[in-house]
């Protein structure tokens, strides 16, 4: 269990063995004792705000314990990264506007646009089981697919190999089942953020999701940076979420809050680059293919996720986790996806060195970096979600 300093990481557990910690309360000390942070976050923010400023405290310039503290610092490339606590749900969210603009015009063209997602937070549910911590290898997904629109389907490797750019939210302490979470207090649920990549199969899902939503074709891996960034460290960076103009509909009730619009979003920069094999060989540096910003180009708050996650009484877990859902712009090259990007492979993607992509092949790398900063403050990092694509195993037909 560690927390990042800088260029170093803090061993928890060391920390709290050699009593460095031992203004916390006992809750939380022996919270940090376990192998997972599920019992941390079960105790809710003030919890990890406590952890938060005693850590402050404790590696201060001046502080009597300050040599002690220096004895469990190691340096940061010696984390080994694991998921920080053992998930016990995975909802993912379809928050982005520009992304369900742009995936609707490319599926559904010439219809009208769907007449529910400015009322509601859409999401679906997607396998627990198949979250990993970054890094981490994908192997390419085989399953059904069609091709052609007049021939059977067939069993292969998918061949529209995607990633998305999103963001996560662990759940930290929970609700009963069957009480709601009020729009005002959803936040004080959240553990943490982190960024996430829920790999998708395009081809796999176009033909699975008729009519219900995605199933094998997201299921085979959804892959998450190791740090979990407090909200407390992201509060400098608070904004309000997008303007709704006299067209849209208001929120209701339980969506709706002034505090919600006043600083419901974060201003967090998300980066995305690719890097081939041949690219690696030729030692040229990963390539940026996507620049979105949280705050700009999601259309619904994470509090706002939690209250409609939960108006029917759903009960949510220490360590459940949140997808943003797709994070897109409305700008060439602030597209979260390849599908979007390549406007479903009608427009290559040209690459250093003469190549191009259309999807994911394999051997690429995918590196998601995200950061927040402003004038005077210090610039926060959420770390780095990375995966390579493996080459699928033999199809069964």
């Amino acid at each position: 269990m560690a927390v990042a300093i800088g260029d170093r990481w803090l061993d928890l557990r060391a920390a709290a063995e050699a009593g460095l910690l031992a203004t916390l309360p006992s809750t939380v000390a022996q919270a940090l004792r376990a192998p997972k942070l599920n019992p941390l976050f079960g105790l809710g923010r003030p919890a990890m705000s406590a952890l938060r400023h005693a850590l402050f405290d404790l590696l201060r310039e001046g502080h009597g314990h300050a040599h002690r503290a220096a004895d469990c610092l190691r340096p940061l490339p010696s984390a080994r990264p694991a998921l920080p606590c053992d998930v016990g749900d995975y909802t993912d969210f379809f928050a982005s506007l520009n992304h369900a603009r742009n995936t609707f015009e490319l599926f559904r063209a010439g219809q009208a646009f769907l007449p529910n997602y400015k009322h509601l937070p859409i999401a679906y549910h997607g396998r627990a089981s198949t979250v990993f911590a970054a890094p981490f290898d994908v192997r390419r997904p085989v399953s059904q697919i069609r091709p052609e629109a007049d021939k059977d389907p067939l069993t292969a490797p998918s061949r529209k190999l995607d990633f998305e750019i999103e963001l996560g939210f662990w759940i930290g302490k929970g609700n009963a089942h069957g009480d709601a979470i009020p729009l005002d207090t959803a936040e004080e649920h959240i553990a943490g953020v982190c960024l996430l990549n829920d790999w998708s199969a395009r081809d796999v899902q176009a033909w699975e999701s008729q009519p219900l939503g995605p199933f094998l074709s997201k299921n085979f891996a959804t892959v998450v940076s190791p740090w979990v960034v407090t909200l407390d460290a992201l509060a400098p960076f608070r904004v309000p979420p997008p303007a709704r103009d006299d067209t849209d509909p208001a929120p209701q009730g339980y969506l709706s809050g002034s505090l919600n619009d006043a600083e419901g979003a974060f201003d967090i920069e998300i980066e995305t680059r690719l890097q081939t094999r041949e690219m690696r060989e030729l030692g040229l540096a990963p390539t940026v293919v996507a620049h979105a910003n949280a705050a700009r180009d999601l259309w619904w708050t994470v509090a706002q996720m939690v209250a409609h996650h939960t108006v029917g009484g759903c009960h949510l877990r220490p360590g459940d986790l949140l997808g943003s859902g797709t994070i897109s712009g409305a700008t060439p090259g602030s597209e979260g996806s390849l599908l979007e990007r390549t406007w479903n492979g009608a427009w290559p993607l040209a690459l250093p060195g003469g190549e191009s992509r259309r999807f994911l092949e394999d051997d690429d790398d995918v590196l998601i970096e995200a950061w927040c900063e402003a004038p005077g403050r210090r610039r926060i990092g959420l770390g780095q979600c990375r995966g390579r694509v493996l080459p699928a195993r033999k199809a069964t037909t």
